[in-house]
């Protein structure tokens, strides 16, 4: 467990406007985190961000990624493209492009075979909502949605990434997880890699996405099975998520 490198990972979702972005950027470097980091802006700031955080150790990540090869998909955004930008890692599957926008498990799993396959670093999202966690769903719904991946990219190829546990009732509501809720729910998750390659399951960073703030990160971040965020509203601020970040590297 102590091999494992902790992660935070920004999110800004649909988010920021170029002189934000600058003040945060500045903030960042000014008081660099001592635990490895990714931050995904929208889209058209990834270049801004790139430049921005260049000689940082952090990395640049995207929010989602075409399914499709290059070529005549208007308004889609390619693997290829995302590398020719400076950007190292790519959100998919999060809970808002599943439940919104149609991403089922399977365009899920397509859109992760492209980033395998260009090199990129993936963040998978998987979770459940609030009606299934009651239903007593909560690890049925993410085995699917893992097994979706693993079916078309062998575990051991998804390592350099990470998986981001995000219970959607958690996301942008205030409430969270408690860490022992958590923790099972990760445990759970490295045990369902396991069973398809032990040696990945050890070396795989999970991620707890839902409502992280300074003030629970760093008891959710000393449980045994979480190695990190994907932390949503409270990235905006800069002084929070270095914050955030701190409590990874403590």
């Amino acid at each position: 467990m102590g091999q494992r490198a902790k992660l935070v990972a920004a999110n800004w979702k649909m988010n920021g406007n170029t002189p934000d972005n600058d003040r945060w950027l500045r903030a960042f470097r000014d008081a660099p985190p001592k635990c490895e980091t990714v931050v995904c802006p929208p889209f058209v700031y990834l270049q801004q961000v790139a430049a921005g955080l260049a000689g940082t150790a952090a990395g640049v990540g995207a929010q989602d990624v075409s399914d499709r090869a290059l070529g005549a998909w208007t308004g889609e955004v390619a693997a290829e493209m995302l590398l020719d930008s400076g950007v190292t890692w790519v959100i998919l599957g999060h809970s808002e492009r599943r439940a919104s926008f149609g991403h089922s498990d399977a365009i899920v799993a397509a859109k992760m075979e492209r980033v395998v396959a260009a090199g990129l670093r993936p963040i998978l999202c998987v979770g459940e909502t609030l009606h299934q966690r009651e239903q007593g769903l909560t690890m049925a719904v993410i085995a699917a949605q893992l097994e979706a991946v693993l079916q078309r990219c062998p575990a051991a190829q998804l390592v350099v990434g990470a998986i981001a546990y995000e219970p959607v009732w958690a996301i942008g509501t205030g409430r969270t997880a408690t860490p022992a809720q958590a923790q099972e729910v990760h445990a759970a998750i490295r045990a369902r890699i396991a069973a398809h390659d032990p040696h990945a399951a050890a070396g795989m960073r999970l991620l707890y996405g839902g409502s992280v703030k300074p003030a629970n990160a760093a008891e959710l971040f000393s449980q045994p099975d979480i190695d990190g965020g994907l932390i949503g509203g409270a990235s905006l601020v800069a002084a929070d998520f270095l914050a955030i970040c701190a409590a990874a590297a403590h």
